[in-house]
């Protein structure tokens, strides 16, 4: 049998036992009670080796001292006794190396010896936006995990030279893009050139991938261009590509069918990837047959630099090309419309609600089914709104869209056109002239879709905090009326439309005089803006005795909202410009 704690302390010296109690928050009467010796005694060791004195971990070690011995001691052992003395023992070590570090005036090799060996080798700088081969693997595999049937096509032909894509709105082409062009850059070491009608736009890109290899391994990527420890420069260029002929590498042409002068463009991009290792791809949303990539998409282009006789005609038709095909001028293309994404796993549509609710049957065809607008027929031609089309990171600098007060205390106007059935409110922001004659520029446009009068009210509302708010137009027809009754609550000096032939003649007339002297403004990468005013088309009233202007709107089908919004924003100059008072010209809206 294995001896008690009493039995050992009696074959203890006495005076360390002692110590060890009083230590352990005995009271000196306890201690000569237990040990059966005077007070006195206890209390004159306690003042001769000044047990109040002893540092903390000199208490420690007589501690783990005096149980040790306890343990060690002990004939037969359990389980436990092993691992307390194991544990007890590692605790000594650990004491010994403070002793260690207390006596040399502090290192801490002394207090963790594996210090040494982390700091006898060169210290190993982090690598900027630097993959393991493992978080390679991993994103590799998320990209190729995540991929529809359409985008599993343009990744098979990613080979191809040049390849021109013709798409829905929506499906995801940008976003595959990035993704292709980071796998690209890591698997080959080659550049990565993003070109988009404005910087804003390219840094659509940039995000995506970003986010992408954030989400598929922990990589946090930084830096403009991005540059990775293989060599790979990933650059992120708007209009300033004119001048870029010193890059080089794939690149990648977002709704290049909305750029301002394509051709010239063109020439440099093209330049970009001369050499045969490069890639060249162009993707787009259709805009009108008389944009200047209508003939380089229909390989008219093609055709227009060789003889008659050796000119080809190609089949741009959906037939031939919703596969994608490689054609007699080596280009290879595919169209993508809303229904082929569907039939190719995208499900993220209501094909149903889009076409009966949402959009015209003119926006249905040329937005999600891939028709080109024969804008001859618009009051709002594409070459004249091209021109309102620019950079604005590069050429608005007392804008900062990401801060609190984008604007400062800069006045704005600011636009609503309602919603109808189902389809969406348009409102936008716009900037007044600084002077007669000046130019407005579109700060902000947004569109909202399921909001009811009161979210949407209150979503204006927020602008007002935000910005430096001097007027608002909102037409009152049907969930306009709501809005504005509530808009007028805090903003009482709201302006209401009330839309009539005469009305919406004088909205169209005050935007074209505006337009065509190129005094409005928004980013080139509004597409949606441009698409909505190309939309308003001159029509007669149901009796046929008047002219209006209409872009589908009925009860049934979406109409133009971001145009009509912008109009009535730009209502609040007169026809003529002039910044005088504005009332008379605004009784004859609401009269």
């Amino acid at each position: 049998m294995s001896e008690t704690c009493t039995e050992i302390e009696s074959e203890i010296d006495p005076r360390r036992v002692a110590r060890s109690l009083y230590w352990q928050g005995w009271r000196v009467s306890s201690i000569a009670r237990h040990l059966k010796i005077k007070r006195t005694t206890v209390e004159s060791w306690k003042q001769r080796d000044g047990w109040d004195k002893a540092p903390v971990i000199e208490k420690i070690e007589s501690s783990l001292e005096a149980r040790m011995v306890q343990l060690i001691m002990k004939d037969e052992k359990t389980g436990g006794d092993f691992k307390e003395i194991d544990l007890l023992g590692r605790q000594v070590v650990q004491m010994a190396r403070i002793r260690k570090y207390e006596d040399k005036d502090g290192n801490e090799v002394d207090l963790n010896p594996k210090l040494a060996n982390r700091n006898a080798g060169p210290k190993k700088k982090p690598v900027r936006n630097e993959f393991s081969e493992e978080q390679q693997a991993q994103l590799l595999q998320a990209f190729e995990d995540s991929l529809f049937d359409y985008q599993k096509v343009w990744y098979r032909n990613g080979d191809q030279r040049t390849r021109v894509i013709l798409k829905s709105r929506q499906i995801g082409a940008t976003w595959y893009f990035a993704r292709e062009a980071l796998a690209d850059a890591l698997k080959t070491g080659r550049n990565q050139i993003f070109l988009s009608a404005s910087k804003a736009q390219a840094h659509v890109f940039k995000q995506y991938i970003m986010q992408f290899a954030r989400e598929a391994c922990g990589v946090e990527l930084s830096g403009d261009p991005i540059v990775l420890p293989n060599g790979a420069h990933l650059y992120f260029l708007g209009t300033n590509a004119r001048t870029a002929q010193g890059y080089h590498g794939n690149f990648y042409f977002d709704e290049f069918f909305w750029t301002h002068n394509f051709q010239e463009l063109n020439k440099v991009a093209s330049g970009m990837a001369l050499h045969k290792q490069w890639r060249k791809t162009y993707f787009s949303t259709p805009s009108s047959m008389s944009h200047q990539a209508y003939p380089f998409w229909t390989g008219e282009l093609f055709n227009r630099r060789r003889p008659k006789k050796d000119q080809r005609e190609i089949d741009i038709s959906h037939l031939r090309l919703s596969s994608g095909y490689t054609g007699e001028d080596k280009m290879w293309r595919q169209i993508v419309t809303i229904l082929d994404a569907e039939r190719g796993g995208c499900n993220l549509f209501d094909i149903d609600e889009l076409r009966n609710f949402e959009y015209s049957p003119d926006q249905f065809e040329n937005l999600l089914m891939c028709n080109f607008i024969d804008d001859t027929a618009s009051v709002f031609p594409l070459s004249d709104l091209q021109k309102c089309m620019i950079d604005s990171w590069v050429d608005w600098t007392d804008y900062k869209p990401f801060t609190t007060r984008p604007y400062g205390n800069g006045r704005v106007w600011i636009g609503y056109d309602p919603a109808l059935s189902g389809d969406s409110a348009g409102c936008v922001v716009i900037a007044p002239p600084a002077q007669p004659g000046g130019k407005f520029r579109i700060l902000e446009r947004v569109q909202w879709r399921g909001l009811d009068f009161e979210a949407q009210a209150e979503a204006i509302r927020q602008m007002t905090v935000r910005y430096n708010v001097e007027y608002i137009g909102i037409d009152t027809t049907g969930m306009g009326v709501g809005v504005f009754q509530i808009v007028s609550k805090f903003f009482p000096q709201a302006t209401a439309f009330s839309y009539s032939p005469e009305v919406k003649t004088r909205l169209v007339l005050k935007a074209q005089n505006v337009i065509s002297k190129q005094r409005l403004e928004f980013d080139a990468g509004w597409t949606d803006i441009a698409q909505a005013f190309m939309a308003i088309k001159k029509t007669l009233t149901a009796s046929g005795k008047h002219v209006t202007y209409d872009a589908g709107r009925t009860d049934e089908t979406g109409h133009a909202d971001l145009a009509w919004a912008v109009m009535h924003a730009l209502a609040n100059e007169p026809l003529d410009g002039e910044t005088e008072s504005t009332q008379s010209f605004m009784e004859i809206f609401t009269s």
